[in-house]
């Protein structure tokens, strides 16, 4: 049955990833970066300033610096580690090039999707919730779409990609101290249930610590490796640069190969276009949406130019990638023990541990989200935990290609259909961006109100510009 669904995936997948998907994400990242004036480069002052302010809010609020740090935990996880690696595996050194094409013309797809999801946002118990469910049925009128989507990303977010993060930890475990996988899965589960039942607030706060300290110290490492190997690094940016063209024939070279792999596991570790950041967007309190369109464009930056690179850059100085038989995170380990040492391999396996449990908090919290957006029922969210568990569980045990399959196929499906929406939407991104920066020429901290774009309909968390301002905007 196992190999039938993988053949039944793979078939899918190649057609979805070879002619509609890159097409969409290029073309559309294209767009939206010249409709943005390149936002994602000449704003980076605005970025930071955004994170900075971020920092702060009450005891009783997600602060946009706190909603950052759940979509930094779903991104920042085995996609980084493992997914570069089988990238790298699969694609060749020209790889790692389409990888960061994607993610700086993806940041703005990033921004657009992540002010929308600010724009039409709704107050809950918690604070605020949304995501393109929400601009979906908000902005477009189309509850149908959002329930598609809303069904999509339940099912990739909440179970499917947490059968992958689960698969690589035991995986990475199994490698490194000889470890049952199963005891190792239920444990994971266990602890993953004590979070979860803990409420979006924990999730908040976890999210914080965890993402920060672990992206700071796997940097450090990467830092060290490549200073440890400088006089190497012009021969191997050439190589990276070679073999995404085809100029240079490796491991996995060829063009096609490398275009398709670089794009689909940069996605996979940045979702930029995705529509699974936004639902931690919406989460924020913040005076504009603006401010958190561009903290999580910074996201998509970090993520891939940072971290992926981090990954990247150890696997290709340590000539690993040319052995056949190594991919995913067994390439990473085998890398990293190259560089430092045989300790090394069980200090990456602690690593993914932490990092792709953080992950599986930001992906559970996606999925929530639209569980309550689908339907709000207690019965139908305690469904969804034990489902989720129950994925932790089978992604310990499962074969690691069906997961990884099962993850592309969902993840390509829910790029579609939010690609469409924030296409059809952008003019209303774009009418926020220009509010934004109206305010900022004239020396203004941005404020966002419900009529500050004309026409704007169902911006309900927003409130009315004060009479003040509308006279104002009407002179």
């Amino acid at each position: 049955m196992q190999q039938f669904l993988l053949d039944v995936t793979a078939s899918i997948n190649d057609f979805f990833w070879s002619y509609v998907l890159i097409v969409m994400l290029v073309v559309l990242g294209l767009f939206f970066s010249f409709k943005g004036r390149f936002l994602q480069v000449r704003m980076i002052k605005d970025m930071l300033q955004a994170i900075r302010e971020g920092k702060k809010g009450s005891a009783d609020s997600i602060s946009p610096f706190q909603a950052f740090c759940i979509s930094m935990a779903a991104r920042v996880g085995t996609g980084n580690i493992t997914g570069i690696a089988i990238a790298v595996a699969l694609g060749g050194p020209g790889a790692v090039f389409w990888m960061w094409v994607i993610a700086i013309i993806g940041s703005a797809s990033a921004f657009v999707e992540s002010t929308l999801a600010q724009v039409y946002k709704i107050k809950d118990k918690d604070g605020f919730r949304g995501g393109p469910a929400y601009y979906m049925e908000k902005g477009l009128n189309k509850r149908w779409m959002g329930a598609l989507f809303a069904v999509l990303i339940t099912l990739s977010f909440g179970l499917v990609f947490n059968a992958v993060q689960s698969n690589t930890i035991t995986l990475a475990f199994e490698n490194s101290f000889g470890t049952d996988r199963l005891t190792i899965g239920l444990i994971m589960t266990i602890a993953f249930a004590a979070i979860i039942f803990g409420g979006v607030k924990r999730i908040a706060k976890m999210s914080e610590y965890i993402v920060i300290v672990l992206a700071i110290l796997y940097i450090g490492v990467a830092l060290f490796i490549v200073m440890m190997n400088i006089t190497k690094m012009p021969e191997m940016i050439a190589l990276i640069v070679k073999s995404a063209f085809g100029l240079e024939q490796v491991a996995g070279g060829t063009l096609g190969a490398a275009l398709m792999h670089g794009v689909k596991r940069g996605l996979f570790s940045n979702e930029a276009g995705m529509g699974s950041a936004p639902n931690a967007a919406a989460t924020a309190t913040t005076s504009h949406p603006v401010k958190q369109g561009l903290i999580q464009a910074f996201g998509v930056l970090t993520d891939t130019l940072i971290i992926c690179t981090s990954t990247a850059f150890i696997i290709l100085l340590s000539g690993a990638y040319k052995q056949s038989d190594l991919s995913g995170i067994e390439l990473s380990q085998a890398a990293l023990s190259i560089h430092l040492g045989d300790w090394a391999s069980a200090t990456l396996a602690v690593m993914v541990f932490l990092f792709a449990f953080s992950t599986l908090i930001g992906n559970y919290y996606y999925g929530e989200t639209n569980i309550e957006f689908l339907k709000t029922s207690k019965l139908w969210l305690m469904l969804y935990r034990v489902s989720v568990l129950a994925m932790v569980l089978f992604g310990a045990v499962a074969k690691v290609q069906l997961v990884w399959d099962l993850a592309d196929l969902f993840m390509g499906l829910m790029v579609v259909v939010n690609l469409i929406a924030i296409f059809m939407l952008s003019k209303v991104a774009f009418a926020a961006l220009r509010d934004y920066q109206e305010q900022k020429k004239a020396g203004k901290d941005p404020v966002f109100y419900k009529d500050s774009i004309p026409g704007l309909e169902n911006a309900d968390a927003w409130e009315a510009a004060p009479v003040a301002k509308k006279n104002e905007h009407a002179s």
